[in-house]
């Protein structure tokens, strides 16, 4: 796979990750398998290919038709909140690489809240709630704070704001397999058409092998 279809990938599930954020912010709900797909990708430690991180590229073809429909228009009406999600992402990622110590904190964490995940689900509650503790006693305390917008009924109940924070979360995973994979915001201003064409790609590639 080429560097930029990687790329593509990985940004696909930074935006998938800032669709759901908005979705459960102003909905209350969000597909099911696309959850399972984020919380799977914060347990893939040492992944061997980086569609394993996502446990396979069909996995993230949403966030894929998302990124297109940006990287071609830059704006969408559907999806503003969202745009701002992956740049705040984006950010909050650069600042967490930084820290080393933060960063080991969150690999001990992710590992034993992995073993609670295969106990329970991906998606129980018990696990949900935990993914959101580790996010909020590490990327929650930097001076930077992501802020999101939605319904206040939603936003104020415990089990969506766990899903949330999950959410940022996850999208954090994929931005920093982004820039492990050479990303940076600066290609999705000068390398956005090269980005652009290997989404494009990707997704011509998993929808015919669905039919």
């Amino acid at each position: 796979m080429s560097k930029w279809r990687e790329q593509a990938l990985a940004l696909a599930g930074v935006f998938q990750s800032a669709v759901l954020v908005e979705r459960l912010a102003k909905t209350g709900t969000a597909p099911q398998e696309e959850l399972e797909t984020a919380v799977y990708s914060l347990f893939q430690l040492n992944p061997a290919r980086t569609e394993d991180v996502f446990g396979g590229a069909q996995k993230v073809l949403p966030g894929l038709k998302v990124a297109q429909q940006l990287l071609k228009t830059r704006r969408h009406p559907e999806y503003t909140d969202s745009l701002r999600y992956v740049l705040s992402v984006l950010y909050l990622q650069r600042q967490l690489s930084k820290n080393t110590d933060l960063l080991s904190i969150i690999g001990a964490r992710l590992e034993k809240a992995k073993v609670q995940a295969e106990h329970f689900s991906p998606t129980h509650e018990n696990v949900f709630s935990n993914l959101a503790t580790i996010y909020s006693d590490t990327l929650s305390t930097f001076r930077f704070r992501i802020q999101v917008l939605g319904d206040f009924n939603y936003l104020q109940q415990q089990r969506i704001a766990n899903q949330i924070r999950t959410m940022l979360f996850a999208g954090v995973r994929a931005a920093t397999l982004w820039r492990q994979l050479g990303g940076s915001r600066l290609h999705l201003i000068f390398q956005r058409k090269k980005l652009l064409a290997a989404t494009e790609e990707l997704i011509a590639q998993l929808e015919s092998s669905n039919i």
